[in-house]
């Protein structure tokens, strides 16, 4: 039976522009579980958005002196036209600055009210008697009470990865003037996480079979040792999601509260995108549905307590505030398979120093697929990774090139010219024990490989596909068809068969990882049915204005699977093939590292 799969991502904070790291760290991990899935005939939906309001967004408007909404739909668009072109394929791209999220994200709000998990309490907070207001945490820096790191922000201390209580801050200054900023009473409202802390405990628990050990050190562990203590989810802020109360004016929506929310918004919007209003249920009200949050180890504590804790504090009551329906009870993440950092040639990236590799930038010079590869092969998935151009042109010109590239395009170009453009028709009980058994090993990799797919362990699936890719050229070398064809034709011909069979199969098995070259070297073989769907772009409109949001359309219907062994039958007509992947020159090395920096 296929599975509900929801895949949600990291939104990007709409500041910056998206790096190698951000790309490997979410976007590129949800993107491969989304294709398998996809390929495995199950209801996929996967989906993110553009931050909008968090604080560094506000900052990005300060600095160039522009409208907040300005900085925001560029970074957007920015964003949109990256994931088209290294084909992230997002069922909905979306943002938080919608009329959909603001009423999702109040409802929530209203729900948690309700059911009692929510209190007001004055607190001191930083106030800039320059500025003439309160202060966004993000905006006061300074030492970090717990390590003693000095560039800690006033909520989070990045160096030690721990939560802060902002009044504790020692040598507080304002980010935006350098000015010290003072503590001053303001009101707010607190989910108090304490009274969900058991549910929390056994929500994690109950998924200790298959998260990650890092994941669960960091959340568990975490509760464990220093319990989950009531968080403010207001903010003193004019750009954001108001609080929906009387008499709270000038205050919105905590981001590090409602952004997480987009992971039920962006579903309901796509829902009415699709005119199903209630499709969303599919993900969102199926006990059995799968939930995958693909986000960074500085999101994890968020992800795996915060966030489930205020979707069980809400209940049945969420539906009910925002549609009027009942019995309607949101389901938990199943997998938050958060991955670790890459650095940059040894160092951590940092784009204030242009110590890093852009996405847009590096794809003017770089095939889509060449980059995917590498991202992956050097996935962060336990431990920090580090992206290096050494070895970036050595794994494209030695594995993908010589390997796969290489193996594919002399098969199907010598098949093509010595059966003229077809399949050898040779008689198929006659293939050989080593043809079967070659034959019989590849197709046994769509059971490992997607094991290790639907497992989150893309490393490893990629390493197994290369390995198969790696016995197919064995088996080429052991059976020579290229000196065959001379004396023995019909020997040849059971040799290219079953490596074209083999190829038509690996093909699938690297699709997720290699969907651009998968999708060409699949037309090669003449198929008709398309092995992905196309990305699309199209403009909403709703009380907010306008908003970019990019689409997938699906390229196969159920009938048309492909996560299954090769059907290619003799005689089946080719069309004419050619190279996948480039090879790079040893130039471009010292080209990009001398791009670096600058």
């Amino acid at each position: 039976m296929p599975e509900n799969i929801l895949i949600a991502i990291a939104w990007p904070y709409a500041n910056a522009e998206i790096h190698v790291g951000n790309i490997t760290g979410s976007h590129l991990p949800g993107d491969i579980v989304a294709r398998y899935h996809r390929l495995n005939g199950d209801n996929v939906l996967m989906i993110t958005g553009t931050d909008s309001h968090g604080t560094p967004v506000t900052i990005a408007a300060d600095k160039e002196g522009v409208p907040v909404e300005t900085v925001y739909k560029k970074y957007h668009e920015g964003f949109i036209e990256l994931f088209q072109q290294i084909g992230i394929s997002y069922d909905l791209y979306t943002s938080t600055h919608t009329e959909n999220h603001f009423k999702v994200s109040q409802s929530i709000f209203l729900a948690l009210k309700e059911n009692g998990f929510l209190f007001t309490k004055v607190e001191e907070q930083w106030y800039s008697p320059a500025a003439g207001k309160f202060l966004p945490d993000r905006y006061v820096e300074g030492t970090c009470y717990i390590c003693g790191d000095d560039n800690a922000r006033s909520d989070q201390c990045d160096k030690c990865g721990n939560v802060l209580e902002p009044a504790k801050l020692i040598n507080p200054r304002s980010k935006v003037d350098g000015s010290t900023p003072e503590l001053r009473d303001t009101e707010h409202f607190y989910i108090d996480l304490s009274k969900l802390e058991p549910d929390v405990k056994d929500f994690l628990r109950a998924r200790a079979s298959h998260m990650r050990d890092t994941v669960l050190g960091e959340s568990l562990g975490k509760i464990e040792a220093e319990g989950l203590k009531p968080r403010p989810i207001t903010r003193d802020l004019d750009w954001g999601i108001p609080v929906p109360v009387k008499k709270w004016e000038g205050k919105c929506l905590y981001v590090w509260f409602e952004a997480v929310i987009g992971y039920l918004s962006a579903p309901i919007e796509w829902s009415q995108l699709t005119g199903d209003k209630n499709a969303w249920k599919k993900w969102w009200a199926d006990p059995s549905a799968r939930q995958f949050h693909f986000i960074g180890k500085d999101n994890i504590f968020f992800h795996t307590s915060l966030w489930p804790a205020e979707l069980m504090g809400v209940g049945e009551k969420f539906a009910e505030i925002f549609n009027g329906e009942k019995g309607v009870k949101l389901t938990l993440p199943y997998d938050v398979p958060a991955n670790q950092f890459m650095n940059l040639q040894g160092d951590k990236i940092s784009g204030s120093r242009n110590w890093a590799v852009w996405g847009r930038d590096a794809l003017t010079r770089y095939d889509p697929d060449a980059l995917r590869y590498y991202l992956t092969v050097n996935m962060p998935e336990s431990k920090d990774s580090d992206w290096d151009w050494n070895e970036f042109v050595a794994r494209n010109n030695g594995e993908l090139v010589a390997t796969w590239g290489n193996l594919a395009n002399r098969v199907l170009s010598f098949a093509y010219k010595h059966w003229e453009g077809f399949v050898p028709a040779i008689d198929e009980s006659a293939l050989r024990p080593a043809d079967l058994s070659l034959l019989s090993a590849i197709d046994e990799g769509f059971n490992t490989v997607g094991e290790l797919y639907n497992t989150v362990k893309l490393r490893d699936a990629l390493r197994e596909s290369l390995r198969l890719a790696t016995e197919v050229n064995r088996y080429l070398d052991a059976n020579a068809p290229w000196t065959a064809i001379k004396t023995d034709r019909d020997a040849a011909a059971l040799t290219i068969f079953t490596a074209l069979k083999a190829i038509d199969s690996l093909k699938v098995l690297l699709a997720p990882v290699l969907p651009f070259t998968s999708a060409k070297l699949h037309s090669f073989f003449g198929y008709e049915a398309l092995l992905f769907g196309e990305q699309y772009t199209e403009t909403a409109t709703d009380s907010l204005g306008e908003h970019t949001v990019l689409r997938y359309r699906a390229g196969q219907t159920a009938s048309q699977l492909f996560w299954k062994p090769s059907s290619l039958k003799p005689g089946h007509a080719l069309n004419q093939p050619g190279p996948l992947f480039k090879k790079l020159e040893e130039k471009v090395i010292e080209e990009e590292m001398a791009r670096l920096g600058k």
